[in-house]
C-alpha cells in the first residue's frame, strides 16, 4: 500500500469515528416518554386493590408497572445527572469531589420524581 492510500485511510477513520452528539430534541423526547412512562406506573399502581393480591394471575399488571416505572425512573435519573456533567466537572477540584457531587445530584433527581 501506498503512503498516500494509507494517510486517507487513517483520514477516513478518524472521520468516521469523530463522536457525534445526539440532537437536543432526541434527548427531550427520550425524558419526556421516560416521564410519560414513570406517571403511567405509578397510575397503574394506585389503581390496583390489595385484594386482587390473593389470585396470582392478578400479579402481572403491578409486577410489570413497578419494573417499568423503576426502569424509567433510573433512566430519567441518568439523562438529568449527565446533564449536568459538563457543569459538575468545572465546579469540582479533583475526582473525589466530582464524584461526590455526582451522586448528590443523583439523589436530588431521584427525591424529585419519588414526590
Amino acid at each position: 500500500m501506498s503512503e498516500a492510500a494509507t494517510t486517507d485511510f487513517e483520514a477516513l477513520l478518524r472521520r468516521a469515528l469523530t463522536p457525534v452528539d445526539p440532537p437536543a430534541e432526541l434527548t427531550a423526547r427520550l425524558e419526556g416518554t421516560l416521564t410519560s412512562i414513570t406517571e403511567l406506573a405509578a397510575d397503574e399502581l394506585e389503581s390496583w386493590e390489595l385484594g386482587a393480591m390473593r389470585d396470582p394471575r392478578n400479579w402481572v399488571r403491578p409486577a410489570v408497572a413497578v419494573v417499568a416505572g423503576t426502569t424509567a425512573g433510573v433512566g430519567l435519573v441518568f439523562i438529568r445527572t449527565k446533564q449536568r456533567s459538563k457543569q459538575r466537572r468545572s465546579a469540582s477540584d479533583n475526582v473525589v469531589d466530582l464524584a461526590g457531587r455526582t451522586l448528590h445530584d443523583a439523589i436530588s433527581e431521584a427525591r424529585k420524581l419519588w414526590r
